[in-house]
């Protein structure tokens, strides 16, 4: 039995549908369905845990945040000698600080260290603009090397479920470096529409997004995206032995199916 946390979302439920399609058993551990699992009630995390010996540890909001160390640390540590996939934030110091936290614990653990998903764009905060025509963000020129979440699910799903992955941290990347607007751009070009780009001080852009958030997007837009990650990782070669998705290809088929049309 692998727990999956986050189960319902980007990552974990690719994850849960690739160990489901390999008859492995799955338990769903979200805040709403599944089996109750809330980072901030610990009281549901070992109900969760029960008969299981791994587990995907996807924090909710985020690594960055105050307060994700202490939970991992004591999530860890309930945990025991299972075997731990952890989603990471790459070149977030407090992501790596939980990393540590993992890797002295006795868990048998792998590190999947990620940026920005492509799919932010087709199933995230990104999508409403797109479609609407009209992209606003405080991201200028430094560029990312955008990272699929089916890259992210198969590495983790062969941690998971092979040996000799224990122990290693793999940088999870897409095959090269893009602008926000380069994304933006590419993503037009698939759909066969125009869609513009606006770069926008980062406190005018967190004035429209929900305040639980705020916070942790002005750090990301402030520090992270400093050209901190401006490289590209070779987790996926590693772990998986094949080239990581590209971003076009990722474009190509979500304007398919129509989500970017307006």
């Amino acid at each position: 039995m692998t727990l999956v946390l986050g189960g319902t979302g980007k990552t974990g439920r690719r994850v849960a549908e690739r160990l489901t399609a390999m008859d492995v058993p799955v338990r769903i551990g979200t805040r709403s369905g599944g089996v109750p699992f809330d980072w901030a009630d610990r009281s549901t995390w070992a109900p969760a845990l029960d008969g299981t010996r791994t587990a995907y540890v996807s924090y909710y909001p985020d690594l960055a945040v105050p307060g994700a160390a202490d939970d991992i640390a004591a999530f860890t540590e309930l945990a025991g000698s299972r075997r731990l996939v952890l989603l990471s934030g790459r070149g977030e110091e407090e992501a790596q600080q939980c990393e540590k936290i993992l890797a002295a614990s006795a868990a048998e653990w792998t590190v999947v260290r990620c940026s920005w998903f492509n799919q932010n764009f087709s199933e995230g905060y990104l999508l409403e603009p797109l479609q609407k025509g009209d992209v606003y963000l405080p991201a200028g020129e430094v560029p990312e090397p955008f990272v699929d979440a089916g890259d992210i699910a198969d590495v983790a799903v062969a941690a998971l479920t092979r040996d000799g992955h224990a122990g290693e941290v793999y940088e999870l990347t897409g095959p090269r470096l893009l602008t926000f607007a380069q994304a933006t751009a590419e993503i037009a070009a698939a759909a066969g529409r125009e869609i513009g780009y606006t770069r926008i001080p980062v406190e005018a852009y967190v004035e429209h997004v929900p305040a639980d958030v705020a916070g942790f997007l002005t750090y990301l837009f402030t520090t992270v995206l400093d050209g901190r990650n401006a490289s590209i990782g070779d987790g996926v070669q590693r772990a998986l032995g094949r080239e990581p998705r590209d971003f076009a290809d990722f474009a190509r088929k979500s304007a398919a199916t129509g989500i970017w049309s307006g």
